[in-house]
């Protein structure tokens, strides 16, 4: 992915979504306000997740948070519940409230458009975390994610690895609005598309691109009418552990777990036990908190005038089953 050499706004993603979690300690719940905390002596930033039901975000939430504190920052912590209304509500209680930076990890990369600009008309610094706003008109201070597109050409390559010489059919399962599912997609299928120039049989067929709203629920419904449109299929390519997880039930439930192969994407703990017990075959995975700390970290360089880098894409890695075999976390 190249780096962008303007200004964007910072999304907090506590991601990549299943059971509902609880707010991080000592912010607000979800989805509402509290009044900053009188003690604060840098002031406070407004943070709105995409939705803390997923616990990617909540470890954004819970990095960023702490590391702010650590520099005298009182955090607001809203959950947008994946809903663009919402988010722009955030924005408008944050502004009320008087916040000094607000956080954001985009809803939709198109529609958070307006509320970035009512912020830039009160001259209240947005940072973008994870996800991105693709609208250039508006000014982001800053952002720190995943490097997506190298993330999808992991991916792209664990496919390859999984299913070998023979190729194969191919489902994605997508969440388009998402501008960081975009990339991971994008890369994805330009390694897929160079292995299939370079051989004349055995290609890698992507018989369909579905909706599967990186949403457990929804994944497995998407794999599962996926499964009877397409009865050979091979692999699954979902764009993030949620939905992955989801699909690896649907093939459970008609006994495909063993023809079907899935390349999932995050790190989730949930994600790289599936790895570990054989229902994924891999992740390229995240780092969440590092994407918390150091959008706390430029938030503090941005207010005291210091230089710091606008954009920051941090690389992926791939987690196969030798990784999770050897990972203490897991069980």
């Amino acid at each position: 992915m190249r780096v962008r050499t303007n200004v964007w706004a910072i999304v907090l993603v506590a991601v990549a979504g299943c059971a509902p979690q609880p707010a991080p300690s000592g912010n607000q719940n979800p989805g509402t306000s509290s009044a900053p905390a009188a003690e604060a002596s840098r002031g406070t930033i407004g943070f709105s997740a995409l939705t803390l039901k997923n616990p990617f975000f909540k470890i954004i939430a819970d990095s960023l948070t702490a590391e702010a504190q650590r520099n005298g920052f009182h955090v607001i912590v809203s959950d947008a519940e994946r809903d663009v209304q919402e988010q722009a509500k955030h924005v408008e209680n944050f502004l009320a409230q008087k916040v000094t930076a607000i956080v954001l990890n985009p809803t939709d990369r198109i529609a958070i458009g307006p509320a970035i600009e009512k912020a830039n008309e009160a001259g209240v610094p947005v940072f973008t975390c994870d996800l991105e706003c693709e609208v250039k008109e508006v000014e982001v201070a800053g952002h720190v994610g995943t490097d997506n597109y190298q993330g999808g050409k992991l991916a792209g390559e664990a496919m390859i690895e999984v299913l070998g010489d023979g190729g194969g059919q191919v489902l994605i399962l997508h969440f388009k609005q998402a501008n960081s599912c975009v990339e991971r997609v994008r890369g994805f299928r330009e390694v897929i598309d160079k292995r299939n120039e370079e051989r004349t049989s055995g290609k890698i067929e992507i018989v369909a691109e579905l909706e599967g709203g990186g949403l457990q629920d929804q994944g497995f419904r998407a794999a599962a009418d996926a499964l009877q449109a397409h009865p050979n299929l091979s692999a699954i390519f979902a764009i993030n552990d949620p939905s992955a997880l989801g699909a690896a039930t649907a093939l459970k439930q008609v006994g495909k777990t063993e023809q079907v192969k899935i390349i999932g994407f995050d790190g989730q703990l949930e994600g790289k036990q599936a790895i570990k017990d054989g229902r994924i075959y891999a992740d390229p995975i995240q780092f969440p908190e590092k994407m918390g700390s150091i959008t706390a970290q430029n938030i503090l360089k941005y207010l005291d005038g210091e230089p710091f880098d606008k954009v920051i894409y941090i690389p992926t890695e791939l987690y196969r089953k030798a990784d999770a075999d050897r990972d203490p976390a897991l069980k």
